[in-house]
């Protein structure tokens, strides 16, 4: 008999941990969370110091009961959930439901590894209060602010609405953006350049040269008229080298990754969701099958917002780097990083857990998804250890009579860690591109110096306007809360999801869009909560969690801080604030009234209203286009599910709109035809399995004697022959079930 028990969050997690505890130890899962507040009732005492009322979370009590029988034989219990908040609630909770507080030990394992749980197994620690009550604060946080500001959202916006404390926040970033982009103003303004080549070389290469100052003033071209007087003014005159400078340039790797940055970069180079980084990265931190070596901890814990590495992977990834590129690539000591203030120090980055091991070396136990996730880890760590890239920078300025043109070149003297890792850019993001958009990182000049003479082959002025500010995207938008200091790595992609699932906003092409709904409800958040939408004040809340983290605030102190104040918003905005209508005015004229058009949610989505209606009842589609303006008319570029294969044919689904709702759609239609139902579960598509049809073997068919089978369609069930196509047979059924017999004529007389 097992003589300890170990406790962890997932029964994946459980089989690669007990591959090395031997038979001294007993591995089960708790499958998460086992206690919370209740889900039908605030559960918290706010007038007894914001005391919680847990209970066992529906369907989890037989995990519950399985760890206390576990428990009873064990002479010791290790709660090895994950090392964070959220592990460190549910292990306070599993030893205060089960007493085990004489014989538990808690165990934090970063790495699924042989050598990281025997290492963590060996320091046991004791449960971590102060860590569990800031899990617990932000739990009762996010309580209070949903229990009381959604039936205010009830009352002035639409039934039905809740709001977040953090997802709100995020949501107003959306509503901001989209303004800004409706209310951006174009400003035109000019380039000008110039293509030249030495005189003295007839086959020299041309280059191009800006222009970089006029008349002894930064160049600033502003309309054509300006942009005719300018080449006016340079057309003639000799173009002469005035002044070159050459120089070195360093570029040195990015740190390893922290969950914030794996999301971002896994956006922009895999196009994965953030939802889906998190969990392929989760089933690569708790065990992937390796063939005879069985389940292996690729990865260390992606929860994460520290970029310190171990000494023994540092050593590990130095070897590697040595004997695959070379001692140039090694630097002399090994690259540390400065870990920003907030974060958790004692967790590590993400980070192979055998960086010695080649991506592709795994790939034929891995599938598709995994590969491309632990290639970019892998990528980015060794990367993290090598030396910089080197560049040979040239500047040359160009005089033509009163104007100064300037040619840059970059010419990459040693790749350093470009040679295994590259980081994407925003702008590859919205290029939807793999190439480098880095400027002039390989473009070269000819051998110049002060005194050459070139010949003008073209002068090339461009008209062209200011771009409002892009959408965000996912990675764009967890870089901004990251930024700003709102949420913690366990929060981003729930954040995210939350702002979809709620219908506040919408994804095209891959950005966020506010809907009419979103932006009701962050306007009346924005007048009757300012506390909450307040992002200097929520960026305090999580450093203030991160005190009681640490034992400086008492969670109690802080929720009272916080109820004081928002207690007063609460009964203003009952009490004063002006309900919203869910509806936005446009400058799009009625064609039936000449009157405005305004954007109302509808069942299905968002439509063009007649603002005279009901008097009116001109309604019309529309989508929006890149600069968020409304295009009039049907839908027509659907949302690509990444996340979704097409079980026919591999390729993406799409969600399409038909005549009874949105639906899913290969989209390689019509080739293949394979039209699925969906739902949405924590922002993820979820396709809905048609269950096979109830056959009533004691009902048969009227005509043809086959048994009839329970459908179902819009309006309900009904029985259907089972003989259809060729038998079209059927009966109604009322809401319990029973079949409504058709009246007949001779019944009717």
């Amino acid at each position: 008999m097992a003589k300890s028990l170990v406790i962890v969050e997932s029964p994946s997690k459980a089989r690669t941990i007990k591959k090395y505890l031997g038979r001294d130890f007993r591995v089960e899962a708790s499958s998460g969370h086992l206690i919370d507040l209740p889900s039908s009732k605030l559960g918290v005492d706010i007038q007894n110091d914001f005391k919680p009322n847990y209970t066992v979370i529906k369907g989890k009590t037989k995990y519950l009961e399985n760890l206390k029988k576990a428990s009873r034989d064990a002479e010791k219990v290790y709660l090895a959930s994950d090392p964070d908040r959220e592990g460190e609630a549910i292990a306070w909770h599993i030893a205060n439901r089960l007493d085990l507080w004489d014989k538990v030990q808690r165990v934090l394992i970063h790495e699924i590894t042989e050598a990281g749980i025997k290492d963590s197994m060996s320091r046991p620690l004791e449960i971590n209060r102060d860590r569990f009550e800031s899990q617990q604060a932000r739990r009762i946080l996010d309580r209070i602010v949903g229990y009381k500001v959604s039936p205010v959202l009830w009352k002035k916006v639409k039934k039905g609405l809740s709001a977040g404390r953090v997802q709100s926040v995020a949501l107003r970033f959306v509503v901001e953006r989209e303004r800004e982009i409706e209310n951006f103003k174009p400003r035109e303004y000019w380039t000008l350049d110039a293509l030249v080549k030495k005189n003295a070389v007839p086959d020299s290469e041309a280059f191009t040269a800006s222009l970089h100052m006029f008349r002894g003033k930064k160049a600033k071209i502003e309309n054509a008229r300006q942009s005719e007087e300018t080449v006016s003014a340079i057309s003639g005159k000799d173009f002469v080298v005035g002044s070159i400078e050459k120089k070195e340039r360093k570029r040195r790797p990015s740190p390893p990754f922290i969950t914030s940055t794996l999301q971002q970069d896994s956006s922009k180079k895999n196009r994965f969701s953030v939802k889906k980084t998190m969990l392929v990265a989760q089933g690569l931190y708790e065990g992937v099958e390796l063939g005879r070596e069985g389940p292996v901890g690729l990865i260390t814990y992606m929860r994460t917002d520290s970029v310190r590495a171990s000494d023994n992977a540092v050593a590990e990834a130095r070897s590697f780097i040595s004997e695959n590129y070379g001692g140039t690539y090694v630097p002399k000591r090994p690259n540390v990083f400065k870990v920003k203030k907030s974060a958790q120090d004692a967790h590590e980055c993400i980070r192979p857990t055998f960086p010695s091991r080649h991506p592709d070396e795994l790939r034929k136990f891995l599938t598709e998804d995994q590969y491309k996730l632990y290639s970019l880890i892998w990528k980015r760590f060794i990367a993290s250890q090598m030396t910089p890239a080197v560049y040979d920078q040239t500047r040359a300025d160009i005089t033509a009579g009163e104007a100064v043109f300037r040619a840059t070149g970059n010419v990459m003297k040693f790749p350093g860690f470009t040679a295994a890792y590259e980081e994407a850019t925003e702008k590859e993001e919205n290029a939807k591109t793999d190439t480098s958009s880095r400027k002039d990182e390989d473009k070269k000049l000819p051998e110049l110096h002060e005194g050459d003479v070139l010949s003008l082959l073209k002068l090339d002025p461009k008209q062209h306007f200011t771009q409002p500010p892009p959408r965000y995207s996912e990675s764009s938008l967890v870089k901004e809360l990251e930024e700003k200091g709102i949420g913690r790595p366990s929060t981003y992609a729930s954040i995210l999801s939350t702002i979809q699932d709620r219908g506040y906003t919408e994804r095209q092409k891959g950005r966020f869009v506010p809907t009419t709904l979103g932006c009701s409800v962050n306007d009346f958040l924005m007048e009757g909560f300012p506390g909450i939408m307040n992002e200097e004040f929520t960026a305090q809340m999580e450093s203030d969690l991160d005190r009681v983290e640490e034992g400086e605030v008492h969670w109690v102190d802080l929720l009272r801080g916080f109820y004081e104040g928002f207690s007063k918003s609460v009964t203003r905005a009952e009490e004063e604030i002006e309900g919203r209508k869910v509806e936005i005015p446009t400058n799009i004229k009625c064609d039936k009234c000449e009157a405005s058009m305004v954007i109302r949610e509808g069942r299905y989505g968002e439509f063009l209203s007649c603002s005279g209606y009901p008097d009116c009842k001109n309604a019309k589609d529309f989508t929006r286009g890149e600069d968020g303006e409304i295009i009039v008319g049907k839908k027509t570029d659907p949302e690509i599910c990444d996340d979704v294969e097409c079980d026919k044919c591999g390729a993406p689904m799409v969600i399409k709109e038909g005549r009874y709702g949105q639906f899913l759609s290969c989209s390689r239609y019509p080739d293949c035809k394979n039209p699925k139902e969906f739902t949405r579960e924590n922002g993820r598509i979820v396709i809905k399995h048609k269950e096979a049809p109830q056959i009533r073997e004691d009902i048969k068919c009227e005509k043809c004697g086959k048994p009839m089978v329970v459908r179902r369609s819009r309006r309900g069930q009904f029985l259907g022959c089972s003989g259809y196509p060729k038998c079209r047979s059927t009966l109604n059924l009322d809401k319990d079930g029973n079949i409504v017999r058709k009246t007949t004529k001779a019944e009717k007389n």
